[in-house]
């Protein structure tokens, strides 16, 4: 059931485990086929290097397991997975990190302003990751905690928990969301040590909205 999307989500958490954005067992991924509404999702405590096609587990909205080839459990972040496709509709992948640098400022509970113009690849309706209050892992009130941050934005950090990337497309835009949240978090974690803990400048919301394709350039 699902092999495609079970490969694609294997092999992003796969990526993650070597590109150091998830160590150990932290962090979970997950895609929803638009089709069913069943969603593909990474198991609870199964060592990335080890994963397998099969290992991936399939749940409905409701939180129910519909396979699970081994009888693995899914992550215990499944309810917040479960959540964000609620409240947006629209979005079919979800990549759930604890990378070093965007996790130092949920730990902070600081969000991240537009230092540099990568952040535009966030998604974030006023031009800053914002934070979401805090919720205990694997618990309801974490899933809930993340409903206003998910509606209006793309990215955004889980107060001292890690950081969560949503996409439109597939697993992989959603991991490519959370590699830029770490890219930006650590250029303003830089930034901010070299000026001594000062704010540094950040481009505003409608700077941000502005980028397009270069129109001086002609294609053959």
């Amino acid at each position: 059931m699902l092999e495609d999307l079970k490969l694609q989500v294997m092999n992003v958490a796969k990526r993650a485990q070597a590109e150091g954005l998830c160590k150990h067992k932290s962090g979970n991924f997950s895609q929803r086929d638009p089709e069913t509404g069943l969603v593909v999702i990474t198991p609870s405590g199964v060592d990335r290097e080890a994963l397998a096609v099969d290992d991936m587990v399939v749940c409905d909205a409701g939180a129910r397991v519909v396979e699970s080839a081994h009888g693995l459990r899914p992550t215990s972040e499944l309810l917040m997975h479960l959540k964000a496709y609620e409240v947006r509709p629209d979005v079919v992948a979800i990549a759930h990190t604890h990378s070093t640098y965007a996790t130092t400022f949920a730990v902070l509970g600081r969000p991240i302003p537009a230092v540099v113009y990568e952040h535009s690849y966030l998604g974030c309706a006023q031009g800053v990751v914002p934070v979401a209050p805090y919720g205990r892992p694997g618990t309801q009130a974490l899933a809930d905690s993340i409903a206003a941050p998910a509606t209006e934005n793309d990215t955004f950090l889980l107060r001292s928990h890690g950081a969560v990337a949503l996409d439109e497309t597939d697993i992989a835009g959603a991991y490519l969301k959370a590699c830029y949240l770490e890219e930006v978090a650590e250029i303003y974690y830089l930034a901010l040590t070299a000026a001594g803990g000062a704010e540094p400048e950040s481009l505003p919301a409608e700077e941000l909205e502005k980028w397009a394709y270069p129109e001086q350039i002609k294609l053959s």
